[in-house]
């Protein structure tokens, strides 16, 4: 039987939602490991739109996190409203300023953030169910918010300003180089820094396919 997995989004490019680079070699490695792959993404409306060719925010203009998700996921997406933790067998949390700006206020209020209600009574069901979870780039904060009580271990890379609010929130940060993995058995969680740190598509792509396989290894480990 197939590993089934879901990729959560957080709208379509990286300055106001999911980076697209990591979203698709995620999808990629997937495929190619055979898992069953479910997009995801909360029906809100994002925080605001960036223009990405000034990296200005536009004037009146309202998106929806889940319909401009399905632009990635060529329109093959389910809302979060209709995913049970047990529907799956794994979660991975794509990065992007999307997990920082509309699944978290984290981009706005710093240490002092919280994350959206849904995104974190299903982060916390999985993990105590015992379900494999992943984060990259900027996710890690919604790990770090929704089980800080856990003392989960994760990395955004080396940003140390970063790492003192995943601290705060009761996380423990480790320092990782882009290529690599921190991997918290207890807790079952995987990270890695992806476009925190990577330079070129080429270097995300090495921390996210390793990623994908400690999660797909950790599922065998039930």
């Amino acid at each position: 039987m197939k590993i089934k997995v879901a990729v959560i989004l957080s709208g379509c490019g990286y300055q106001d939602g999911s980076e697209i680079n990591e979203s698709v070699l995620t999808l990629l490695a997937l495929a190619k490991s055979g898992a069953d792959v479910q997009c995801v993404a909360p029906s809100i409306t994002q925080r605001h739109v960036v223009d990405h060719r000034t990296g200005e925010p536009t004037e009146d203009e309202d998106r929806n996190v889940l319909i401009e998700s399905s632009r990635i996921a060529r329109g093959e997406i389910c809302s979060l409203d209709d995913v049970r933790a047990t529907d799956f067998d794994a979660f991975i949390y794509v990065g992007g300023f999307g997990a920082a700006k509309n699944l978290s206020s984290f981009a706005f209020d710093g240490p002092d953030y919280d994350i959206d209600p849904g995104v974190n009574d299903l982060i916390q069901t999985a993990h105590a169910k015992g379900i494999p979870q992943g984060f990259m780039c900027i996710a890690p904060v919604l790990a770090a918010c929704a089980l800080g009580k856990q003392a989960v271990l994760l990395t955004i890379g080396n940003d140390s300003s970063i790492a003192e609010a995943l601290q705060v929130k009761g996380a423990n940060h480790q320092d990782c180089p882009v290529d690599n993995i921190i991997v918290d058995q207890g807790n079952r969680v995987v990270s890695t820094p992806a476009y925190l740190l990577a330079q070129s598509i080429t270097e995300a792509e090495a921390g996210i396919n390793r990623l994908v396989a400690a999660i797909l290894q950790l599922v065998t480990q039930k």
